[in-house]
């Protein structure tokens, strides 16, 4: 009776309200045993420019996700195993994965401009090995997460880039859509607003270092490169402590102002990693998602 009434007591306390649910880490998701790719292929020189192939079974030609890991870009966390789950889950339903590394903050060559540079390159890179892996570049969904996430939206307008820029590229491979998942969409809004965890603003200030001021953000900041002809989804989990939904909701408004197709999805019960684990319910929505943007 005593426990009963305790309960009841804590219950009224808190105003009924159900305890926040526990969110997922990199760590709780990088425990789970992970399947390989089918092959790694470089495209570049350096030991970071590199991506990994994802095939189906069958013959093809296989649609294409891309996919972009975050880690803050930062070399001293996980790299490409944290889009391995998501990029399985496709594998097995059909579709190829061509699973991005880039030189990220900490390794030599990172930074403005090379890892948007290797980005650039490890998408384009998919032209030159599309007819002996079968893949079809008529459908390609270039989709990341967290600082992956601003790499992607980046990717979908990297094409309004002025030929002056140390990132233009005369003829970047065309996608059918950019996802979004917990993306720093808007470099200069996560430098003022961020809530620290990726060690912004400092963060920020070293990725960009080097970019001239004029352009640091024209160039860099999906925010700053809208509109594109590209359609984005932009997705959050409700409670991320990483990358806030304030963030995600304030881009996606931006960027249909702006005449962007936009979508914006906005996971409940869902924190940073929830929407790139498959066996959880964000986490299979995204990849639904997927599926059809890349099938369209």
């Amino acid at each position: 009776m005593r426990i009963l009434l305790a309960v009841i007591l804590a219950a009224v306390l808190s105003g009924g309200a159900a305890p926040a649910p526990k969110l997922e880490s990199f760590k709780d998701l990088l425990a789970r045993p992970r399947e390989k790719a089918d092959a790694k292929i470089a495209y570049g020189t350096d030991a970071d420019q590199f991506g990994e192939l994802w095939l189906p079974n069958g013959n093809g030609p296989f649609p294409v996700v891309v996919l972009i890991h975050g880690g803050c870009w930062q070399a001293e966390l996980p790299g490409t195993i944290l889009m391995d789950y998501m990029a399985a889950d496709l594998r097995s339903k059909g579709v190829a994965v061509w699973n991005l590394e880039y030189r990220r903050i900490g390794s030599p060559g990172a930074g403005y401009p090379g890892t948007f540079v290797d980005v650039a390159r490890g998408v384009d890179k998919l032209r030159a090995i599309a007819k002996t892996r079968n893949l079809d570049l008529s459908h390609v969904v270039v989709a990341g997460h967290s600082a992956g996430g601003h790499l992607t939206a980046w990717t979908a307008a990297r094409g309004r880039l002025p030929k002056s820029s140390a990132l233009y590229v005369a003829r970047p491979l065309a996608v059918r859509a950019a996802v979004t998942i917990d993306g720093i969409n808007d470099l200069k809004a996560y430098r003022a607003e961020g809530p620290g965890r990726c060690g912004e603003p400092a963060t920020v200030d070293a990725l960009l270092k080097g970019a001239p001021e004029k352009s640091r953000y024209s160039d860099t900041s999906p925010a700053e490169l809208l509109p594109t002809k590209v359609p984005q989804v932009v997705i959050s989990g409700e409670l991320d402590p990483i990358v806030p939904v304030k963030l995600a909701r304030d881009y996606a408004d931006a960027a249909k102002r702006s005449g962007t197709p936009t979508e914006l999805l906005v996971y409940p019960d869902a924190g940073h990693f929830e929407p790139i684990d498959p066996t959880t319910p964000a986490g299979r929505a995204v990849i639904e998602k997927l599926i059809a943007e890349v099938r369209q």
